[in-house]
């Protein structure tokens, strides 16, 4: 099982602050497999930075149990 964190304007699409889910592959498997949960994340990923356990993760990184994996929208504003 792995723990998903939501931020921002993620969070607000989703509804949720975390979630836990049965997952193993990429983050860019994972990705694929939270647009099919979550309706409203359709298209909306593609300026999402994902992190895993606290590092910014490159697409192809594997996740695996027990990590912890964040979802972190651009940040605009100066």
């Amino acid at each position: 099982m792995i723990t998903i964190l939501y931020f921002a304007a993620v969070r607000e699409l989703v509804g949720l602050d975390e979630e836990k889910v049965e997952f193993t592959g990429t983050i860019t498997e994972l990705a694929t497999f939270l647009e099919g949960r979550h309706e409203r994340l359709r298209g909306r990923l593609g300026a999402v930075r994902f992190a895993k356990n606290e590092e910014f993760a490159a697409s192809e990184e594997r996740i695996g149990p027990g990590d912890v994996i964040a979802l972190v929208p651009p940040v605009a504003g100066g």
